[in-house]
Formats: C-alpha cells, structure tokens, sequence
C-alpha cells in the first residue's frame, strides 16, 4: 500500500520518506511541552507558531539558523530570539556571531539529546505506519513515552541515588 500522506525531503544530500516530529523542549527539564507531526517535505520554520507555548516560563526562543528569518523575528511577539545565525554565500559569519552560535548550541544541544534518545532507546527514527494520522498517534505515544522515562530519571537524580529503580 501507498502512503499518500508522506513525502519525500533531501537533507545533506541524503533522501527521506515519511514524517517529521517537531518539538518544544523544556530547556530546565528536557521534557517535551508540545510537538506537531508533519510530512518530510514541511520545512522546520513554517511550524514554530505550532510549538511555541505562551505558557513557558522561559522567555527564549532556541533553534537552529533554519529559522531565521525577518519574518520568524516578528512571529516571536513576546519570546527573545536566539536564533543562530546564518552566513550567506560570499558572506561568511563575523567572529562575534560565530561565537554567538557556539553559545547558542550549548542550550540547543538539550533538544538534540531528546531526539538522539528516541533514536537510540525507543527503536530509532523509523515509523512503520501509513497515513498521517497514524503516525500522529505513534510519534505522540513515542514523546510521552519519553517525557515519563525523562521523569523517572528526574525523579532518581532528587532522590540522591541515580541507580535506583523505579517501582
């Protein structure tokens, strides 16, 4: 059978089929506040207004240079962006916004280790359903399933003894 709702996107020269799973991840907790599904081909900064949460007591905005853009800028309302920066061709980065970026991807890396756990821990990136609402469902079960495994480790850290097990 045919997924109809998927399609196909090109990043770093390699091609993907499917769906996306984009995240606003708490930067204090690395739990994930919200998240929206969408098919490959939907590029990252067309979905920020879906995830961003007026209700986060963080006052920023983190994400990578696919985002900025004048428009997204003036999408923030409230949030201070820290959106890297983007050279351009034939007008490479400035040393001050080099190091702006490397400052940024320390806080960014947060999310990075969000997907790099569903990836290594919960049976890697593939979804093995057709149709997007199926895969809404899976992605959103994969993300609570790790937000509850985040909080149990959360929970052994207060406790003081990392190797406890929950019971």
């Amino acid at each position: 059978m045919k997924d109809t709702d998927a399609h196909w996107s090109k990043k770093h020269g390699k091609s993907y089929f499917g769906y996306k799973n984009h995240i606003n991840v708490d930067n204090k907790h690395k739990l994930i506040r919200t998240f929206t599904v969408t098919d490959a081909a939907t590029h990252d900064s067309q979905l920020l207004a879906l995830v961003l949460d007026e209700a986060n007591t963080e006052a920023s905005v983190w994400a990578d240079s696919a985002y900025r853009s004048e428009e997204t800028e003036q999408r923030l309302g409230g949030f201070k962006s820290q959106i890297h920066y983007k050279g351009q061709r034939g007008k490479p980065l400035s040393a001050h916004k080099k190091r702006l970026n490397r400052l940024r991807s320390t806080v960014r890396a947060r999310v990075e280790h969000v997907f790099g756990f569903q990836h290594n821990s919960m049976g890697g990136k593939l979804i093995r359903t057709i149709g997007l609402a199926r895969a809404k469902t899976k992605i959103a079960l994969r993300n609570l399933t790790y937000n509850i495994m985040r909080y149990l480790q959360l929970e052994r850290r207060k406790s003081g003894n990392r190797f406890a097990r929950a019971t």
